[in-house]
């Protein structure tokens, strides 16, 4: 089924762009949370009108989130853990706890915004990237440490 997204979907294209998709992903997915429309030629002239508000909307949420960069790159967060033997963690450092230090420093980032290749299971100094924006990546700097007995 084609259809027409009105927003931006990372592994799917950008708003405004006809891609298509499976059926059952469109019925039960896209369309239901209003992501997409389906491709008719009606729907293609209403997406025109809205192409340019949503290029107006993403200049501004460009802006926000060079803004944001700018602010989260000067963060620095610490995650203390228990450990074993070796300095390894019982458990691991996920990007749901990242999320939920960001949030207590007063950011609110989707963790499935924050790109970790594995989980952190060691102690040590780390570099986080974050996804804010379509060319607009962070750093964030973690430190796990090991929680005091």
């Amino acid at each position: 089924m084609e259809v027409i997204l009105r927003e931006t979907i990372d592994t799917l294209g950008r708003a405004g762009q006809v891609v298509k998709v499976a059926d059952g992903y469109a019925r039960n997915y896209l369309l239901p949370r209003k992501l997409a429309y389906v491709a008719t030629p009606g729907n293609l002239k209403v997406i025109e009108f809205e192409r340019q508000s949503l290029i107006r909307k993403d200049a501004k949420q460009s802006d926000e989130a060079i803004k944001l960069k700018e602010m989260l790159e000067k963060v620095e967060l610490v995650i203390r853990r228990k450990v074993g033997d070796q300095d390894t963690l019982f458990g691991s450092v996920t990007n749901s706890d990242v999320a939920d230090e960001l949030e207590k420093k007063g950011f609110t980032i989707e963790k499935r915004k924050i790109h970790m290749d594995d989980h952190i299971k060691k102690l040590g100094d780390f570099e986080i990237p974050v996804r804010l924006f379509k060319d607009v990546n962070a750093t964030i700097k973690l430190k796990v440490e090991a929680e005091p007995a």
